[in-house]
């Protein structure tokens, strides 16, 4: 049995009888999940180059909004009048809202952080907005999301000072308090608390096991993927897991590149989300077994191969790499058909990690992801090996 409510309830499959991964499926109001699922940003309420129904032909079955900016633009007015950003942006399954929280990193020039929320000089045109606990959840309560983020206080990952990521740490759990006093739709919308702490273990334990005496369908694992060295970002993530309630859906935010994927399901996690597939996508860049192909290169000038041989997308199937590496960062399609194929290799991997953690050969997956992803590298990172270690999946190097 797992996490039950009108919001939300989550059933775990199958467990690995090795590590800590699991398979499960998590029922919302507008779409069944199943898990472990990686969740594409849609920012503004769009994919950037990407259309609602391309992306359910990818058999995505979740994405994210961003309350900061979609509380700016359109802003909550038009969001109510067009009943949510479900039917204002044409898509029929699941969503997840940021709180506006990461902001406080990636506008920290304009932004003022006190403990009655976050003061935001607006990128668009000057003016001062109030984001405060209460504020963040009206505008994701007028959004309709599935599950919303509690308004945290965010540090930059790599941040020093202890005490200013033990106040953001506190604040952060008096300020999930005031979120799910504010919540007006508790029956549609589920929030989830979100752990803080950064790389300190002893904060980091403090704000799990304080966010685990709350009444919630599910947790969120913040402040890392963000710059840190991969030595310090695993151990946290498996201290997080290690303390969260098996039975509720963990997500880990912020993590999008593959080998940081698999790890992590291994480590316990459920849910993931990045900028990263169509961010790399508008560079050129496409997401292959081994890492990535840059299409910007000129040895793909005359390669009529498409981007992956074994993968089923429209990209692959009707494009070559030398035809893309003709128009990346030049031709806008060049973005939409690259982004299409990035998509599709996520979805492809957690379907894959997930048929695996079924047939209980999850362990045996991962060593060959593994050897195929560093198939280039003369060793595979100690991280790597460390991490899955410690949840009892050893790797040889092929």
């Amino acid at each position: 049995m797992g996490a039950k409510s009108l919001a939300l309830s989550f059933q775990i499959k199958t467990e690995c009888n090795v590590s800590k991964a699991r398979a499960g499926l998590m029922k919302l109001p507008h779409y069944e999940v199943k898990t472990p699922v990686f969740m594409p940003v849609g920012t503004q309420g769009t994919m950037k180059g990407l259309l609602p129904d391309q992306l359910e032909s990818l058999d995505c079955e979740i994405i994210l909004g961003n309350t900061y900016h979609l509380g700016n633009r359109p802003g909550t007015d038009v969001l109510t009048k067009a009943g949510g950003l479900h039917y204002f942006m044409g898509w029929n399954r699941a969503l997840l809202t940021d709180s506006g929280g990461f902001q406080m990193v990636s506008l920290l020039k304009l932004a003022e952080i006190t403990e009655e929320g976050v003061k935001f000089r607006s990128p668009y045109d000057d003016s001062e907005i109030m984001l405060t606990p209460e504020k963040s959840i009206e505008i994701q309560n007028c959004i309709g999301a599935d599950i919303i983020m509690q308004l945290d206080d965010v540090v930059q990952t790599t941040f020093q000072d202890y005490d200013r990521i033990k106040e953001a740490t506190e604040r952060t759990s008096r300020w999930l308090d005031r979120c799910l006093a504010a919540h007006k739709r508790p029956t549609e919308q589920s929030i989830f608390p979100i752990v803080q702490g950064l790389l300190n273990k002893e904060l980091r334990e403090q704000s799990a096991r304080e966010h685990m005496t709350k009444d919630v369908n599910g947790f969120a694992i913040g402040g890392l993927s963000g710059g840190e060295a991969k030595d310090d970002f695993w151990p946290m993530v498996s201290l997080s897991t290690g303390i969260l309630d098996k039975h509720r859906p963990r997500y880990l935010m912020g993590v999008g590149l593959a080998i940081d994927l698999v790890v992590c399901v291994a480590l316990g996690v459920d849910m993931f989300d990045c900028v990263f597939p169509t961010r790399t996508a508008r560079f050129g860049c496409a997401l292959v077994s081994n890492g990535q192909l840059n299409l910007k290169q000129k040895i793909y000038e005359t390669d009529l191969d498409p981007i992956d041989k074994n993968c089923g997308c429209s990209t692959c199937k009707n494009y070559t790499r030398a035809y893309l590496h003709s128009i990346v960062t030049v031709e806008t399609v060049a973005c939409h058909l690259i982004s299409v194929h990035n998509i599709a290799y996520q979805m492809n991997l957690m379907k894959t990690m997930r048929e695996n953690i079924e047939k209980g050969t999850f362990p045996q997956f991962v060593q060959t992801f593994v050897s195929e992803y560093y198939a280039d590298c003369e060793e595979i990172p100690p991280w790597v090996i460390n991490s899955l270690s410690s949840v009892g999946i050893n790797i040889v190097k092929n």
